[in-house]
Parts: structure tokens; sequence; C-alpha cells
């Protein structure tokens, strides 16, 4: 049997990795489900540059605080809740669903440390993948099928976002352009505003000092149009958060005057 991926860490949602191949999984099926258990409970979702334009539509648009930012969807204002899916997985309303979510249980990984291969592997805790006559073959007369072919492209386009997104937030931070982000929503009457900090948003009034030829160059990558739809993005934080409130899932409200 193949290795698993050797890694430190994985990312969010994923608890395992295996790779996947024609040996061990030549009877092995992909099963179609409407539950996306593992975006429930999870308020941040990582985004794609080229996502901006979709995802403002629906959600703030932040950056994580970290030395190297992250964009992220933010589907509630506090952690351990999603105002967009319910407690079985099931999208509420129709928004644009964030290729990250989209993407598990795959993704590419390096099954070894010293090679730069990337390998299409996947999570074996989904129960989304395994001997089901039911579902989707994975392999045919030894070969991948052109579900699994679409699914190898979707990863690798996914991987390719990714390091687009990373040059966007790096030239962000050639130009000082992040700045740790802060936002006061009010909550019911007769109680202290929350006060939600811990993220990084671009700086406007930098933004505004730009000298000319470095706007013109965001502007001609496309850069500038990302950074707009990112600030139009945080009106959406009220209304995030009122639908936390709706869902009865709001923080608990501090009284005016309370210590």
């Amino acid at each position: 049997m193949a290795s698993a991926p050797q890694a430190a860490a994985l990312p969010m949602f994923y608890q395992d990795l295996m790779p996947l191949n024609s040996r061990d999984h030549a009877e092995w099926t992909a099963q179609a489900t409407d539950k996306a258990t593992w975006m429930v409970n999870q308020h941040a979702i990582p985004l794609t540059a080229e996502e901006f334009i979709q995802a403002q539509r629906h959600f703030p648009i932040i950056f994580s605080n970290a030395a190297d930012p992250v964009p992220l969807a933010l589907m509630a204002m506090n952690e351990g809740i999603n105002t967009f899916f319910d407690d079985e997985g099931k999208l509420i309303e129709p928004v644009y669903v964030p290729a990250y979510a989209r993407r598990y249980p795959y993704m590419l990984a390096k099954l070894t440390p010293e090679t730069d291969e990337l390998s299409l592997c996947f999570d074996p805790t989904s129960n989304l993948l395994g001997e089901n006559p039911e579902g989707a073959r994975l392999f045919e007369n030894g070969e991948p099928t052109d579900a699994t072919k679409a699914t190898l492209e979707f990863c690798k386009n996914f991987e390719e976002a990714g390091m687009r997104t990373q040059a966007f937030v790096e030239d962000l931070k050639k130009h000082n352009l992040l700045m740790d982000g802060e936002v006061s929503i009010q909550g019911p009457e007769g109680t202290q505003p929350f006060v939600y900090r811990g993220f990084k948003m671009v700086d406007q009034e930098k933004l505004r000092d730009l000298r000319g030829d470095v706007l013109r160059q965001f502007n001609q990558s496309g850069a500038l149009a990302l950074i707009f739809a990112h600030l139009f993005s945080l009106e959406h934080m009220s209304t995030v958060f009122s639908r936390q409130l709706q869902q009865g899932k709001g923080p608990a409200p501090v009284a005016v005057g309370a210590a």
C-alpha cells in the first residue's frame, strides 16, 4: 500500500491523508452528498484571490492575523458557528461556496518531504470514498475515470490559484497595506457593542497614499479590483452578525453600564 503523505500538521477539515491510486482503490467509488459536514461550525474558510468577486456578494473577506496572512470568507463573526450551513452540513440558502470547501475530501500533497511532486490524496475518514457500488467509480481498467481526472484538474487549479493568492498578499505586504482590523457592531438595544479584533484588512488611508505608478500596476494586474472587493465585502459583517442573532447563535449581550 502506498504510504501516506508525511506532514507535521494537516489543513483545516482533514483528519488524515492517503494517496489515491488504482492498485489500492481499483473498486472504490465516490459518494455524492448534499451534507458538507466538514463545514459545520466552521466560521472562516480560506479563499483564493480570484474568488473575491463572487464571495464578496455574500461574505466579509478578511485576512488572517499571521505573518503570512490568508484571505478568509467569514461565515460567522464568532468561532464555532456557521450561519450558512445548518447543523447537518446542508446549505441553508444558495450562496457561493469557496473552492477550499468544495475540494474536500481531496487535495494535492507531497508523499515525502524530499519530493517536489504533488499527488492526489484524500481524507479516508470522510466516508465519501469507498467500496460502494452505487457511487461514481474512481478507476476503470486501471485508469482514472473522467470524474477522477476532473477532480485532479480542480485540485491543480486550486493550487495554482493559491500561488497567485500568495503573490497578491505579498504585494499588499510589500506596500504595507495591511493593518490590524477592528469592527464594532451594535447588539440588541440597551447592550454594549460587540468589538471584533484579531484579523487584518486593507488600510484605506495607505491605499489612497500609494504612488501613481503603484496604483497603475495594481490596476493592470487586477489587484485593485480585488482590494475593492475586499473593502466592499466588509459591509457584510453586520449582516452576518444579524444572521447569528436570528439563528440564536449570537454572543451573550452585556448591558450598558455593566462592568
